[in-house]
């Protein structure tokens, strides 16, 4: 991995973590009474914002922002296993990063959040916001339809936030991130690892219905993007 890519992934990932924590603190503070509204603006605003930091970062990276993305990427044989181990402690350094940004922005403490989300139809949610994160990534990937790949992942987290009760967090390191804001996009301590397993089986999942639905890769894809729940990125 160059210094390039790595830099490229730490500031995409913050990007996306001070995107979808400060709009979620935005959303609070604008919508204090009406969840559905603050809820709306978040997944807008996340949307927007991680089709934008697709595009930029890209060309550099890949923009992957998540550690299943790279995962993926390598199962698929798209990039050599020692990029995950290069990359994965880069995003969620910068999705950590990305979240104490955002308190600082809005003049809020940076504190483990307290909202607990670990309840099963929540972990369902990420198995289904992340296997659809994933196919939507290489399934375009392997048609060599990679340009689209920016406005379908902000395409898909928008929609994910609404039709996952968890509203699709689908990224290992914004769920980190994201406990270090208690606000309204945070996740208690305890609940991030249950997410984190059951992104990753989104993930496998993912990866043997792309092997299934589109056996023939491309053998040197120019964009491997993310999302935001998930995150990416997401919610």
């Amino acid at each position: 991995m160059s210094a390039r890519a790595g830099a490229a992934e730490f500031l995409g990932s913050a990007g996306l973590a001070a995107v979808v924590v400060g709009s979620g603190i935005a959303a609070q503070t604008l919508s204090p009474g009406d969840v559905g509204l603050a809820l709306f603006e978040n997944a807008f605003a996340t949307a927007l914002g991680l089709t934008v930091l697709i595009l930029v970062f890209a060309p550099v990276s890949g923009a992957h922002f998540n550690p299943v993305v790279t995962l993926v990427d390598a199962l698929s044989g798209g990039r050599p296993w020692r990029t995950v181990a290069l990359y994965v402690p880069v995003q969620v350094a910068g999705c950590v990063t990305g979240a104490v940004l955002a308190n600082a922005m809005f003049g809020v403490p940076t504190a483990l959040s307290t909202t607990d989300r670990a309840t099963w139809p929540h972990l369902l949610a990420e198995v289904v916001a992340t296997a659809g994160l994933v196919l939507v990534i290489f399934a375009l990937v392997r048609t060599e339809r990679a340009h689209l790949a920016a406005p379908a992942v902000g395409a898909y987290i928008g929609a994910a936030y609404f039709f996952t009760s968890s509203t699709s967090f689908a990224n290992p390191a914004i769920t980190v991130g994201r406990a270090v804001s208690d606000t309204f996009a945070g996740i208690a301590p305890a609940s991030v690892l249950p997410f984190i397993g059951a992104q990753l089986v989104g993930a496998v999942l993912a990866w043997l219905l792309v092997r299934a639905l589109f056996p023939v890769a491309d053998p040197d894809p120019a964009i491997v993007p993310d999302g935001s729940h998930s995150e990416a990125a997401a919610s």
